[in-house]
């Protein structure tokens, strides 16, 4: 008898670890359930999950699922229409993305250097500045092209030169070569990712106005960016 209650016990002890084996390896299941399902509730708003880790790898899908190549610059000066390149995908994909979330209405075309560029995406409104803090200030890879150059009306991703021997872009910050001959010292230093494809004259409007020593305009040129394709 005594042998038969202790294969009994024995048999339970072997029943009841199994059981909470089981147990923690379902809390386990259920804990990496609950952290992809979190996860997924991320991606569903993509402007949450852009980072400066996951750049590439973030904008190369977004890229993917969205194609437009086309926007469309409004100003009180008029309108300025420009075409993205889509061999620089990432840059494209990039610009396309903040005119979505509608990033650049907060900001503004501040600095205008006379027969050379004028330059958007930025502007002293505290939006603005938190909207950047959101993303982690990401940087992107530079995407040269050989017959891509600064030409008149060559849409371009500023950058920082100091501390820079990547060359990497900043991604809210754009300009647009407003000489006439072109600003060729500027290739291969600063990526290409479009150009002006009508608006002209408004651009032409917008570097006569008065600027200060910084060349910011001594009144904002506030404006909107959409997609037109």
């Amino acid at each position: 008898m005594k042998l038969f209650y202790k294969t009994i016990l024995f048999l339970l002890t072997i029943f009841f670890f199994h059981c909470n084996q089981k147990s923690e390896k379902d809390n386990h299941i259920d804990a990496e359930n609950a952290i992809k399902k979190r996860e997924e509730k991320k991606l569903k708003k993509p402007w949450d999950s852009l980072n400066s880790k996951n750049t590439e790898l973030f904008l190369t899908e977004y890229g993917n699922q969205n194609s437009e190549t086309k926007v469309i610059i409004k100003t009180k000066f008029g309108n300025i229409k420009l075409k993205l390149y889509k061999d620089v995908p990432i840059h494209r994909a990039n610009f396309i993305f903040l005119t979505k979330i509608k990033y650049f209405n907060s900001t503004v075309i501040y600095r205008v250097s006379k027969n050379f560029v004028i330059q958007g995406g930025n502007s002293d409104n505290f939006y603005t500045q938190r909207q950047r803090k959101k993303y982690g200030n990401y940087l992107l890879k530079p995407e040269f092209k050989k017959n891509r150059t600064h030409k008149y009306g060559a849409l371009a991703a500023a950058r920082d030169w100091d501390n820079n021997p990547d060359k990497l872009s900043s991604p809210f910050e754009f300009y647009i070569v407003q000489k006439k001959s072109g600003a060729h010292h500027l290739d291969r230093e600063h990526t290409v990712f479009g150009e002006v494809i009508s608006g002209f004259e408004t651009m032409e409007k917008i570097s006569k106005v008065k600027v200060g020593f910084d060349e910011w305009p001594f009144e904002d040129i506030k404006m909107t960016i959409e997609i037109l394709d």
